[in-house]
C-alpha cells in the first residue's frame, strides 16, 4: 500500500518544528479532513536557506510535508514555486490514490509560505497556485 519511502519519511519525518526568524509561513488544509500543514521558511539571497514543517494528519500528510521540505531546501524561490505534488508524489515513489491530496497540499503549503514571503516584502506573484479544488473531501475551497 505504501511505499518503502512514504514509511520512512513518516516514521523519520526530516525538517519537523519550526523556525523562530522564519520570514515566510503557510498554512493550508481544513480541520474538516484532518489534514493540515504549515511550512516555516527562512528565505536569504532569493534561496529557501531553512525550512520546517508542522503537519496535523494522516501518515502520507507527514511524509509528503518531509519530502517537500527536503526538495525545497537550498534551492531558488522560483525553484520552489516549480515544485509540483507530481514531483513530491514521485520522490515517494507513489501514493495511494486516496491519498493524492496530502501531495496536493504539501505543494499548496510551500506556495502559501512564498506567497507570504511576497506579501510580506509587499511584491506581488503571479506565478503563486492557489488551492485547485481538488481534494473535494475537505472542502477548504468552498470556504
Amino acid at each position: 500500500m505504501y511505499s518503502e519511502k512514504v514509511l520512512d519519511h513518516f516514521s523519520n519525518p526530516r525538517n519537523v518544528g519550526e523556525i523562530a526568524d522564519a520570514n515566510a509561513i503557510g498554512e493550508v488544509g481544513n480541520a474538516k479532513c484532518g489534514d493540515i500543514m504549515k511550512i516555516y521558511m527562512k528565505i536569504e539571497d532569493e534561496i529557501v536557506k531553512d525550512v520546517k514543517f508542522k503537519t496535523f494528519g494522516c501518515g502520507a500528510a507527514v511524509a509528503t510535508s518531509s519530502m517537500a521540505t527536503e526538495l525545497v531546501k537550498g534551492k531558488t524561490i522560483d525553484e520552489a514555486l516549480s515544485l509540483t505534488n507530481k514531483a513530491v508524489m514521485e520522490a515517494l515513489d507513489g501514493l495511494p490514490a486516496a491519498k493524492i491530496h496530502c501531495s496536493v497540499l504539501a505543494e499548496e503549503a510551500i506556495h502559501s509560505a512564498i506567497e507570504d514571503y511576497y506579501n510580506r516584502l509587499g511584491i506581488k506573484n503571479d506565478k503563486i497556485k492557489k488551492c485547485s479544488g481538488c481534494c473535494s473531501s475537505c472542502h477548504a475551497h468552498d470556504e
